[in-house]
């Protein structure tokens, strides 16, 4: 097998006896597999010239004795991709601009992955306004989750961005999107700029786009990703601006003066000539390509002043899809949500709290086997929407439990709230499925069986579980809010 699951993956999937939902998306040489719903793998192959054709077929592995069936297959052309133009305009940010040269307080907002979350572009940029516009008195809105997508983008950016009222609003999250399917995309994204639009119509929003290393092909040909490619219906329907940092770097890198991915020397100068871009093909280096994100901007935002004017009159269009996220939600957990298992904590008393109590301001612990969240949600009614997305905003970390998930009657499944990655703790999300029209109950409880850590943490990790076994001995569920669509009843 050229790419495998980890067995913790493996179990978590598996239904006996079940048919098992089974998605594979081929996208140039970058192949992602999930079944229900779980990624299993995301592998792309290294070697340049394989053959690009050839024929679909269905088979098993493993000298394996079985009786398999197939039902329901669909194929699916991806939708083609948008020429790459580094800078459209479209309307430009004429609110944002006649504000600046008013003079006083703007506001601007970071929403995006990590890439935003590191101190380049973003602290880069306002370091920028800042000193274009010295009349006015800038305040950061850091809206950037590391490892998040538009879809968590589309339910916190209430919380996170809209709450501090800001003028203006980057939106980057074509790298975090680059596996999720083009129609998701554009339901997220739209739904991200109805709420900020309904909110205040003379908040202007950019979307910017960054690349990983699996992306660079298609720019090298003329093309935006798959993700941006999406991103971009989005924008041309509400006359957002757009950015795609990427352009710039397939030009240098088809010049020779770039190179995209490499082991950074020490000493380091950020002025050598080709420039190093990044060490991982994904998160630029501060000194050199986030510099270069940062200078691609600049120029943009420069063309895109003379691109608009304000005549004082926002109309919001009708929405492009039925089933984008302008209704989603984030809902903080309330006592009434726990049992006694569970413990509000805050900065003083718990590390976590205080580490996150930028994204988390409510947050729950359960420490023992047992503690209970129950809620009950509305999913309304809406034509030609099968369903919406539920979830539980909560961290893994390397002192994540086992959780056993029940919602209404279904077979309970239990999800280990620690993955691959996790010798820190992080934000994530705990997907419940997609639930019909109705009236829902849902029950998390934390159960006593502690997940097989060392198998879930990748091998490159796991020295960290023999040097510091302090960390991955607790059993614990840190908890902060539901992600749902409608209305929470009491439960």
């Amino acid at each position: 097998m050229l790419a495998q699951p980890s067995q913790e993956v493996l179990q978590k999937v598996s239904r006996p006896g079940e048919w098992h939902d089974y998605r594979i998306r081929a996208e140039g040489s970058r192949v992602q597999l999930w079944v229900n719903g779980i990624q299993t793998v995301d592998y792309t192959e290294p070697e340049p010239g394989l053959p690009a054709d050839g024929i679909i077929a269905l088979q098993i592995h493993g000298n394996a004795v079985a009786e398999v069936r197939f039902k329901d297959l669909t194929l699916e052309e991806l939708p083609p991709s948008v020429e790459a133009v580094e800078c459209r305009p479209r309307g430009g940010l004429p609110h944002f601009f006649a504000k600046a040269k008013q003079g006083g307080e703007l506001r601007v907002a970071y929403l995006g992955g990590s890439i935003t979350a590191a101190p380049g572009w973003r602290v880069q940029s306002l370091a920028w306004l800042k000193e274009r516009f010295p009349q006015v008195s800038f305040r950061e809105i850091n809206a950037a989750i590391g490892g998040t997508g538009s879809n968590l983008g589309a339910f916190r950016v209430g919380q996170d961005v809209i709450a501090g009222r800001p003028d203006l609003v980057f939106v980057e999250f074509a790298v975090n999107d680059g596996g999720t399917a083009p129609e998701q995309i554009k339901a997220t994204m739209e739904g991200i700029v109805r709420q900020i639009r309904l909110a205040d119509p003379t908040t202007d929003i950019c979307f910017v786009y960054t690349l990983s290393d699996w992306m660079v092909p298609d720019l090298r040909a003329g093309l935006f990703q798959r993700s941006a490619s999406a991103m971009e219906e989005v924008a041309d329907h509400y006359g957002i601006p757009t950015v795609h940092f990427g352009v710039e770097v397939a030009r240098r890198l088809a010049a020779g003066t770039l190179v995209f991915k490499g082991e950074k020397p020490t000493p380091f100068d950020p002025a050598a000539d080709p420039m190093l871009f990044s060490t991982d093909g994904v998160h630029p280096l501060v000194e050199t390509g986030h510099k270069l994100y940062t200078e691609v901007l600049v120029r943009s935002l420069e063309h895109m002043q003379q691109a608009g004017s304000n005549d004082g009159q926002v109309d919001l269009p009708a929405a492009l899809r039925a089933d984008n996220w302008e209704q989603a939600r984030l809902v903080p957990i309330t006592a009434a949500m726990v049992d006694a298992g569970w413990q509000r904590v805050g900065p003083a008393d718990d590390p976590l709290a205080k580490r996150f109590e930028n994204r988390m301001p409510v947050l729950w612990r359960a420490n023992a086997a047992g503690g209970t969240l129950r809620f009950r949600v509305r999913i309304p009614v809406e034509e030609g929407v099968p369903g919406r997305q539920v979830a539980i905003y909560d961290l893994i970390g390397p002192g994540g439990g086992t959780v056993d998930v029940r919602v209404d009657d279904r077979p309970a499944k239990q999800v280990a709230r620690i993955d691959g990655y996790c010798t820190y703790w992080r934000i994530a999300t705990l997907s419940l499925g997609l639930l019909p029209a109705g009236d829902h109950e849902v029950t998390v409880t934390l159960t006593a069986e502690a997940p097989k850590k060392r198998d879930i943490l990748f091998e490159r990790n796991r020295s960290d579980l023999e040097q510091h076994p302090e960390k991955y001995s607790p059993n614990q569920w840190y908890a902060s809010a539901v992600l749902i669509f409608g209305e929470a009843l009491d439960p």
